[in-house]
């Protein structure tokens, strides 16, 4: 199952959303990578595009959030650190067995697709209120 950017995900900061939609297809290339290749080197591979594309997002995720003056950053942050935490599991996790096996597969679907989704419905979507608020407080 391949993760998809539906409407439910747009948190109205256009940076961001690009960002998500490039995360999302990161995830699916891995993905991919361990359907068609079934291998150990070429999912390795799409797991450290995906790291290193999470770490560029979060860190782009964070500076606006200390722009703005967000009050959740602490807690946005260490969520942040649990999917980097995944991340290196999953690659520790792909290291220790042959190749990409189901179990591995669900473990993406699971820790790294179905987090992402719930993380930006709730904790980015609150960021891009609260820049909005901030942003329109003469409208109010």
């Amino acid at each position: 199952m391949y993760a998809e950017f539906t409407d439910d995900l747009i948190t109205g900061n256009e940076t961001i959303d690009t960002q998500h939609k490039e995360l999302i297809g990161k995830i699916n290339d891995l993905l991919r990578s361990c359907e068609e290749h079934a291998n150990k080197a070429g999912a390795a591979k799409m797991l450290n595009y995906l790291a290193d594309y999470t770490d560029f997002h979060f860190n782009a995720e964070e500076a606006l959030q200390e722009s703005i003056g967000y009050p959740g950053i602490e807690e946005h942050k260490k969520k942040h650190a649990e999917l980097r935490a995944t991340v290196q599991e999953l690659y520790d996790r792909l290291t220790e067995e042959e190749g990409p096996t189901d179990a591995f597969v669900a473990m993406v679907n699971e820790k790294v697709t179905d987090w992402l989704y719930y993380h930006i419905q709730t904790f980015d979507r609150s960021v891009a209120e609260y820049k909005y608020m901030n942003d329109n407080t003469g409208r109010i």
